[in-house]
């Protein structure tokens, strides 16, 4: 039996982790974690019955405690809530689908118990790369990507083994606004910039990728769980996202993964790995696909992806003050306080302020995180 811990369980990699368990029936659920839809908790927990589940506030976990009281689940709250879940004794692999830095802590604390880690949460390695990556390696852990470009390399890489990579040929579909110049998206709204082409994602995420700021994530992601150079990242626009990564190696090979924009099979992947599995939905048909279309990235129009290598090639607490930068600004995007625009000038202006700490612990990395949400709030 896989036993699995889901940190992030309401949201949307969270819910179709949830989808493939339930397609599995060797894979059990032994801990929950969500931020503040304890309704959908709720439902979650009395279907697939966990050992622990953990929320954000203690206000929501007594109202939790008092929901499930018919059931045998020990729930707690907060930051030691979120650990709970990430080191619950039976689980083997834990499934990082939270949002944001939050992830770090109890991303560390898995890796020191032993387990097995799904990653979801990019902005783990973004802005602590530098420690996860030692700290996988000293306690003999898997590192297995979940989000489709990272599991597209990681499937190209299988059987490569001491192969050298010339490059990884990052893809991305562009956003809905791609071709667009930043005149004509002065007046993007909330609504507009939440319509994804080709995937169904929290509206985060969504956001980020009608930026770009998210490939620019992705790009920093892949160097360290590749072990490569920024530089030897290349973001390739591939509007359909039927091809979702490539790698190029040092004899001018290029191996590519294909499929569907289905965020369950990576999900899946990384859950089974290295098996492979029957899973239902639709099959790239290639009678009806007819092309395949590459464009080159719009640095001009989106610098938020130049602003990303920027960030990724400094190091250090960069990295995490464009994290910051952009978690606070998209928030407020999403409240209506300021223009799509305003996010990747919002990015801009924290890096250039910032003071680079080379490399800043699990606290530094913290207090960067604090200190950028402070001068975006004295300014904007």
């Amino acid at each position: 039996m896989k036993k699995i811990a889901i940190l992030g369980s309401t949201g949307s990699i969270g819910t179709q982790t949830l989808e493939v368990v339930e397609q599995n029936k060797d894979m059990e659920v032994t801990a929950l974690a969500a931020g503040s839809n304890i309704r959908l908790l709720e439902q979650q927990i009395r279907q697939f019955r966990p050992r622990l589940a953990a929320v954000w506030s203690e206000e929501k976990a007594k109202e939790l405690r008092t929901a499930v009281a018919d059931l045998d689940v020990q729930v707690e709250a907060g930051m030691d809530g979120l650990i709970a879940a990430a080191t619950e004794a039976s689980a083997r692999i834990v499934v990082t689908a939270v949002v944001g830095m939050i992830g770090i802590r109890p991303t560390i604390a898995a890796i020191r118990a032993g387990k097995d880690i799904a990653l979801a949460n990019k902005e783990t390695l973004v802005t602590a790369g530098h420690l996860i990556i030692p700290l996988v390696k000293e306690y003999g852990v898997r590192l297995l990507p979940v989000d489709s470009e990272h599991s597209a390399i990681f499937q190209c890489l299988n059987g490569e083994h001491g192969n050298r990579i010339s490059k990884i040929l990052l893809t991305a579909s562009g956003g809905p606004f791609r071709g667009r110049t930043r005149e004509q998206m002065k007046d993007i709204r909330v609504e507009d910039a939440l319509k994804h082409p080709n995937w169904s994602m929290g509206q985060k995420i969504t956001i980020d990728s009608s930026t770009m700021v998210n490939k620019g994530l992705e790009v920093m992601e892949a160097k360290w769980l590749f072990g490569v150079e920024m530089d030897q990242v290349q973001v390739v626009v591939q509007p359909q996202s039927v091809i979702h990564s490539m790698v190029e190696f040092e004899d001018g090979a290029v191996m590519a993964q294909l499929g569907t924009p289905d965020m369950k099979l990576p999900i899946q992947y990384a859950l089974c790995y290295p098996e492979r599995r029957l899973m239902g939905g639709e099959r790239l048909d290639f009678r009806k696909l007819k092309e395949i279309r590459f464009e080159e990235p719009d640095f001009e129009n989106f610098p938020g992806l130049s602003l990303a290598y920027e960030a990724g090639k400094t190091g250090g607490s960069l990295p995490t003050v464009f994290n910051a930068a952009n978690e606070r600004a998209v928030s407020m995007f999403l409240n209506r306080k300021i223009g799509y625009l305003t996010i990747v000038d919002i990015i801009e202006s924290a890096m250039a302020r910032h003071s680079v700490i080379s490399a800043p612990s699990v606290d530094q990395i913290l207090e960067a995180e604090r200190e950028t949400y402070d001068y975006i709030e004295s300014r904007w």
